[in-house]
């Protein structure tokens, strides 16, 4: 059995523009975000939004370059007209259960606040996941909404001071 720290350690994180993406790394996104939130998720969806042009991409790869989890880290005007944010939060099935989705989040934090600075993040959340975003310091705004056929609750992270 694999320790948890021995896979962090075949782990590599990559930040990458739109035009900096190779197509073999396009192509895993895609095909990653497309296999959750619209087969298994069975939401049918536009993913192709014209906001990854604008955007950053945080990728989680392990030793052989597969994608094991990803988040879209947007400038203020890509998604939300006064606030970064953090979208298509996703980590393949096989690397699910294992803390890597966490880690995700803190590193986007991390890692918008760098590219953007320290202002408040706005995420649109599933709704069932409001409990862990909660935990990394998201604050619910709003009431809980359908889009897409799931339910999904807008909150706010606002920088530590």
């Amino acid at each position: 059995m694999t320790s948890h720290t021995e896979s962090e350690q075949r782990q590599k994180w990559l930040v990458k523009t739109f035009n900096e993406l190779t197509t073999p790394e396009l192509y895993a996104i895609l095909r990653l975000r497309q296999q959750v939130f619209v087969a298994e998720q069975n939401c049918p969806f536009v993913d192709a939004d014209n906001k990854d042009q604008a955007s950053y991409h945080l990728c989680c790869v392990d030793a052989t370059g597969t994608l094991l989890a990803y988040a879209r880290l947007l400038p203020a005007g890509a998604a939300y007209a006064n606030h970064i944010s953090i979208g298509r939060v996703v980590c393949s099935p096989q690397a699910r259960k294992t803390g890597l989705g966490r880690v995700l989040m803190q590193k986007s934090i991390e890692t918008i606040w760098q590219l953007y600075g320290f202002s408040p993040i706005k995420i649109q959340a599933q709704a069932y996941l409001t409990v862990f975003y909660e935990s990394l310091g998201f604050v619910g705004i709003g009431q809980n909404y359908l889009d897409d056929g799931i339910w999904h609750v807008d909150m706010l992270l606002h920088p530590e001071k």
